[in-house]
């Protein structure tokens, strides 16, 4: 099923020409009423007038994430704030917070493209929508609710936490769709377990998962483990929220970016050249709707590529393939480049071992080294020390064998790792910052 037949389903030549008349007109807003972008233009000697095409795009220079926090908190702001209905911004954990602002077109339209995503996995009026990603600043709570209610849904705001109390809710009001991290979603798999809950016995039949990177083998892993078919959610905040793109139920094979509110373009992350069509790189997102802070090229760090090979949905809209990881997540050690997701990936395969692990980096002198802590199940940590050792061995050279890196193996016991409620901590960098 579709939400909106007449723009998900635009021929590529309407959906292009759509596009450079609203990538025209967001030039020329931005040039015009945000100084940071008038400055950065005319450094690159570019107006306006000059973007006569989509490829023109490439002209223009990309905005960081570094950008907004050096214009926080408005300076970004393309409209005066009386016409800015919401504000929400990120955790700011490595410094200030990057800070986005709503207008009431910006709200309506995030919210009917959270209904054309809520659709395309599969929901529908009459479902009941258990709602467990945050609400307040982060972008996903109140995102995914409105456009649940969009669509029709009963909506539960659960926000995160309280995991016991989300089950019994889950239970007793007969939730139908879940929306969470992954990671969140094995943690309420393992809780519900612990505490005697059949999953089968809920209702629960599609699982939109976002926030955080994850593997096919973990999206099998949630699924066998929930009962559900998990569908993999797209967006940052900087950009919208949640809804920036999504898989469709018929096929879960990419994401659809809502094109007609986005252009994604896929550069090499060191060098920034425009990489071609179905070549693997850092995601770039040009907002073509935006009126609150609309973003010109802003470089994700998602690492993923472009798909434009007609869907079997009908939908004809780009995919990107599941993100791979974040460049700015990437570890190199010894020279050889490593994501999380990578090391995840090694790990489902592997009998015995439960899905939640930690990366820890170390410096050794000069050298970087990698400690690989996971959990074993109860079973495997009852066994012998050489069978323990074997486990551990194995894990070492499947991921010596797969991503050529030599890593330290640490099996911990269950529910050893912190579990968390919102995005999981998979990377604990201990290396000495660079003065």
């Amino acid at each position: 099923m579709i939400w909106n037949n007449d723009f998900e389903t635009l021929p590529r030549e309407a959906l292009e020409s759509l596009q450079l008349k609203r990538l025209q007109q967001t030039v020329e807003k931005v040039y015009a009423s945000v100084p940071f972008y008038r400055s950065s233009f005319d450094q690159w000697s570019i107006k306006p007038a000059h973007i006569k095409t989509l490829d023109d795009l490439r002209r223009l220079p990309f905005t960081l994430k570094q950008d907004m926090r050096d214009s926080y908190p408005y300076g970004l702001f393309a409209v005066p704030l009386e016409q800015i209905v919401r504000i929400h911004a990120s955790s700011g954990t490595t410094g200030k917070p990057t800070v986005v602002g709503y207008s009431r077109r910006d709200i309506e339209n995030w919210t009917e493209l959270m209904a054309r995503s809520f659709v395309a996995a599969g929901t529908h009026q009459g479902d009941i929508i258990h709602n467990a990603y945050g609400y307040g600043l982060f972008t996903g709570g109140l995102g995914a609710h409105y456009g649940a209610e969009r669509v029709g849904a009963s909506v539960i705001p659960m926000s995160g936490g309280n995991t016991k109390k989300q089950l019994m809710i889950m239970q007793d009001f007969g939730s139908t769709v879940l929306t969470c991290t992954p990671s969140y979603s094995l943690y309420l798999a393992e809780v519900a377990a612990e505490e005697g809950i059949d999953i089968r016995s809920l209702k629960l039949k599609v699982g939109i998962l976002g926030a955080e990177p994850w593997s096919e083998m973990m999206r099998q892993e949630i699924e066998t483990k929930l009962n559900i078919k998990a569908i993999d959610i797209y967006g940052l905040s900087e950009i919208l929220g949640p809804g920036v793109g999504i898989e469709c139920i018929e096929a879960q094979n990419g994401l659809h970016i809502w094109e007609d509110h986005f252009i994604p373009e896929i550069i090499n992350p060191e060098t920034g050249e425009v990489l071609p069509d179905g070549e693997k790189g850092e995601l770039v997102i040009t907002t073509i709707t935006k009126e609150g802070i609309p973003l010109i090229r802003y470089r994700t760090r998602d690492i993923t590529r472009l798909i434009k090979e007609p869907c079997i949905c009908g939908r004809t809209h780009a995919r990107i393939e599941r993100l791979s990881g974040r460049s700015d997540d990437m570890l190199i050690i010894r020279g050889v480049n490593v994501f999380p997701s990578q090391i995840e990936s090694v790990l489902f395969e592997i009998d015995g071992v439960e899905p939640h692990y930690q990366l820890i980096v170390e410096r050794d002198g000069k050298l970087d080294t990698l400690e690989v802590q996971v959990e074993v199940n109860e079973q495997t940590f009852s066994d012998e020390v050489k069978v323990l050792q074997g486990l551990s061995n194995k894990i070492k050279k499947d991921i010596k064998d797969l991503l050529g890196v030599t890593c330290k193996v640490r099996l911990v016991e269950p529910k050893t790792i912190t579990r968390s409620e919102g995005k999981a901590q998979r990377v604990v960098d201990n290396r000495p910052k660079e003065s």
